[in-house]
């Protein structure tokens, strides 16, 4: 049977099409850039005792010159001084991956500091970023992702040092649209991350057992923190701080910390899962372990809109929202917080006159925060929660609602309780510096707009105190309030106090009180 050639044509189109195709797509594919590169083919050893810094440097600057892409790390352990990014890099750490901070020897080490815009209005870590493991300044469009580890096992938790000797084991300044997710940091200096001036920036389900600092976040706009646990006896584990180091004040906002877990086991014993509670006398400020989510202490830009929600601690200090140095923290929404085992404060807000700042600096403002939904179990009651202005400088509109604490005793009922509490007014904000308060649940002093609601003290031992202490607060509302009966002492101790209202609360009587008073019930 013939057929017509009218119908063969149109099938040798389809299949000539068809070839055509095929050759084109192989033939663009063999052409197309290569947008992964693998640092073992361009030098590095990953034996962890060949210095691979000079190969993984290099295989970076050869994906810039591609336009970009991913610079990868099999499994294997690359022992490296500073590894600089580019913009639009992404530096992929595989499972077994582990990037191994190098010790520095004789003048073979880390990159220098650079110089510094600003040095006098924060310490030596703040101010540079070059002396550190992975570093980046004026970047776009970066990456470091996957599972592997980041060891700083060289770097330094302190500074300044004439040598090359890193303190960071990631420091990021001035840059944007920053990703750093599912890689794990093993002391990691005097920051684990340090991001100065970053805007969009995620990071996501990261796990940090560290040294010093685990988190930094210093005048940075739109930042999104997830899934991460940070242990870090020694210093905080996730801190907001707004910084001078610039050279201009500059606000951190914009900021959601979320689905995270803080602590302060003994260093490295989060990360092998025994999670052991030994090194307390070593931690250096004597205080016991840091670990907590804070803002400040690093505050000249101030921080606005800013939320924290679900979120652990344990064997930390509590949370702490801070300003001294004449930013203004406000919009602040906190939910959702359970904690464990606290040692200091559970809740510490502070507005003061430190003013490490430009001559001339107002002091900052504290104001419209809401907390609400806190569970505390075994906190320290030395310090109470504690929320203190300064005279003529009152913290502003504060919600605290559904709280619920339980606090441990005194560990001698005959310990040196304050009778008077200093202001401390230039001093480094920290609870533990004003002394044993003279009440175990609340102080409040210097502010006004203040709201507690739905709360519920619980006493673990014995205790002397009030529950709660108002001293200089203007306009305050005690709704639903429950405290245990304490037969040794009154309940609450007003000073200077004017348009208290309380309801609903047990075992006091219903009060309202509009002129300026001093009293105790």
């Amino acid at each position: 049977m013939k057929i017509p050639f009218s119908h063969i044509t149109p099938l040798l189109s389809k299949f000539t099409f068809s070839i055509y195709l095929f050759f084109t797509v192989i033939t663009s594919t063999c052409a197309a850039p290569e947008t992964v590169f693998n640092v073992r083919e361009y030098g590095a050893k990953g034996d962890g005792i060949t210095l691979d810094s000079n190969a993984i440097n290099n295989t970076i600057t050869t994906a810039v010159k591609a336009g970009g892409g991913t610079v990868y790390f099999p499994a294997g352990t690359y022992l490296s001084y500073s590894i600089r990014l580019e913009s639009h890099i992404a530096l992929y750490l595989d499972q077994g991956a582990v990037i191994l901070g190098a010790t520095p020897s004789g003048e073979l080490g880390y990159d220098m500091p650079e110089s510094a815009i600003n040095d006098t209005f924060q310490d030596f870590g703040h101010s540079h970023w070059h002396n550190s493991l992975i570093w980046g300044e004026n970047l776009q469009d970066i990456s470091i992702l996957g599972p592997g580890l980041i060891h700083g096992k060289g770097l330094s938790r302190g500074g300044p040092y004439k040598a090359p000797v890193g303190n960071k084991a990631i420091a990021l300044k001035s840059c944007r649209n920053v990703t750093l997710k599912d890689f794990t940091i093993l002391y990691g200096g005097h920051f684990g991350i340090l991001a100065t001036g970053v805007d969009n920036l995620t990071v996501d389900n990261l796990k940090i057992d560290t040294n010093r600092d685990g988190i930094d976040i210093d005048c940075c706009k739109n930042v999104r923190i997830s899934n991460c646990s940070v242990n870090s006896p020694w210093d905080d584990g996730i801190c907001l701080k707004s910084s001078f180091a610039l050279g201009y004040a500059r606000p951190t906002e914009n900021v959601t910390i979320t689905n995270c877990s803080v602590s302060g086991f003994d260093r490295g014993t989060f990360y092998n899962g025994t999670y052991q509670r030994n090194e307390g006398h070593l931690v250096p400020d004597k205080e016991g372990p840091t670990g907590r989510i804070k803002f400040g202490t690093e505050s000249n830009g101030g921080f606005k809109n800013i939320t924290i929600s679900n979120c652990v601690f344990e064997f930390c200090r509590g949370l702490a929202l801070e300003t001294v140095d004449g930013g203004l923290l406000e919009d602040v929404t906190i939910t959702n917080i359970t904690m464990r085992d606290i040692i200091n404060s559970p809740i510490f807000l502070r507005l003061g006159g430190r003013m490490r700042a430009p001559d001339g600096t107002a002091v900052g403002a504290l104001r419209r925060i809401n907390i609400s939904n806190i569970t505390v179990f075994n906190t320290d009651s030395r310090f109470a929660v504690l929320i203190s202005g300064i005279p003529n400088h009152e913290i502003e509109d504060v919600r605290l609602n559904n709280i619920s604490i339980w606090y441990r005793a005194l560990d001698s009922l005959k310990t040196n309780i304050q009778k008077e509490v200093p202001e401390f007014e230039k001093d480094y904000p920290e609870p533990q510096k004003f002394g044993v308060l003279p009440v175990y649940g609340f102080f409040i002093r210097h502010a006004k707009n203040i709201e507690l609601s739905n709360i519920n003290l619980y006493l673990l031992g014995k205790e002397v105190r009030p529950a709660i202490m108002l001293t200089g607060v203007r306009g305050i509302k005690l709704r639903n309030i429950t405290v245990p009966e304490n037969l040794k002492s009154e309940l609450l101790v007003l000073k200077d106090v004017s348009d208290l209202s309380i309801k609903d609360s047990k075992p006091f009587k219903e009060v309202e009180i509009k002129k300026l008073t001093t009293k105790t019930y």
